[in-house]
Order: C-alpha cells, then structure tokens, then sequence
C-alpha cells in the first residue's frame, strides 16, 4: 500500500490500531487514531516503524482522580472523563463567571496537555484551567483538526452547500467513505462536478 492509497482509504479506529500493531508500532493500544495514521504513513513512506514522540502513554500507578482533584495538583495520571472535565469547568467558571466553552475546547486542551508532558514541562490542574480559561476566549473559531476527516467535511459541507441540513451532509460523507479519493469536502466537490 502506497502514502496515497492509505490516504484516499477511511480507516476506522480498531483498523488503523491492528494494522499499527501487526507492523510493530510500540503503544499501538494506547495511541490516538491521529497518532497512528501519521506513524503508518511514516512506516508506509519509509518502510521503518517508529515510535510516538508523547511521553504520557505509559499510565500506571494512582489516577490523579483517586488522588482527589484539586488546583495545585500536578498532572501525571490524567483521566479524561466527565468527572475531570466537570472539574475544569467549574473551576474555570469560578474565575471566569460568564466564560463560554467553545467547540472543540476539549481536544485542544488535550493537545496541548500533551504537548507539555512531551517537552517535560510539569503542570498542575491550576495551569490546565487556565489553558482551558485562554483558549475559550480566543477570538474566532478554532483552526481545523488536521485529520479530522468526518468533522473538518461536515463543517465544510454546511458552510459551502446552500439550504443544506446535517443530515444530508452526513448522507454525502457516507458517500465520499466509500469513493477512492481523499476524505474532504473538496475532492467530494470534485468528483460532485465532474459527475454532472
């Protein structure tokens, strides 16, 4: 398989981590979907495995949840889940009353969380709040997600198709996932044109 068959391919999560861990790539089970697609493309570019550059793969030991969550807390065990999310958001509404959570907040958080741990940088739940705090009052919306696929086709349907709905946004994605052509909003419109 080529770079380009990979890409004009739609892998589905438990697909792309079989095929990283049947050729070798350390943490397959731990890593995110985005994280493995860029390792397999690596891999299919190359023909050698490497690994994830993320440190906090590896979670052992107490979560920070048992521990009891609290402002001053460092991060090491990190449990993304409602309870954590809650947390952030009540802290954050505590210093910003009338903050509003934007769109996506959460995985940019989580990037960013990462990125962190990744340079060895400690941080507490105070300095996590106050990332989420700084990224919801950023101005505009954020940029896309790079391999957002579903999510980047989506936005980009219903920003550019006039009168359209979700639903038959949705009813196209589900077309472009079977087309042999890479999974955006633009070559679905290419492909759309040219078929007229």
């Amino acid at each position: 398989m080529t770079e380009q068959q990979f890409d004009s391919g739609y892998w589905y999560a438990n697909q792309i981590k079989s095929f990283a861990k049947e050729i070798g790539i350390p943490n397959s089970s731990k890593l995110r979907k985005d994280e493995l697609e860029k390792l397999i493309k690596v891999f299919l570019r190359t023909g050698k495995v490497k690994s994830s550059d993320r440190k906090n793969i590896q979670k052992s030991g107490i979560k920070d949840l048992e521990k009891g969550l609290d402002k001053s807390l460092q991060i090491i065990n990190y449990t993304s889940n409602k309870e954590t999310k809650n947390f952030i958001r009540s802290e954050a509404l505590k210093i910003t009353p009338k903050l509003k959570i934007k769109s996506g907040v959460w995985y940019r958080l989580n990037r960013w969380r990462d990125e962190q741990i990744t340079k060895d940088i400690k941080i507490t739940y105070g300095g996590l709040i106050q990332q989420f705090i700084k990224l919801n009052q950023t101005e505009g919306s954020f940029q896309k997600v790079p391999i957002g696929r579903y999510i980047n086709f989506i936005a980009d349907y219903l920003s550019n198709e006039k009168n359209s709905t979700r639903e038959q946004a949705i009813k196209e994605w589900k077309k472009l996932k079977q087309l042999d052509i890479i999974k955006d909003y633009k070559s679905w419109k290419k492909i759309r044109i040219n078929r007229k």
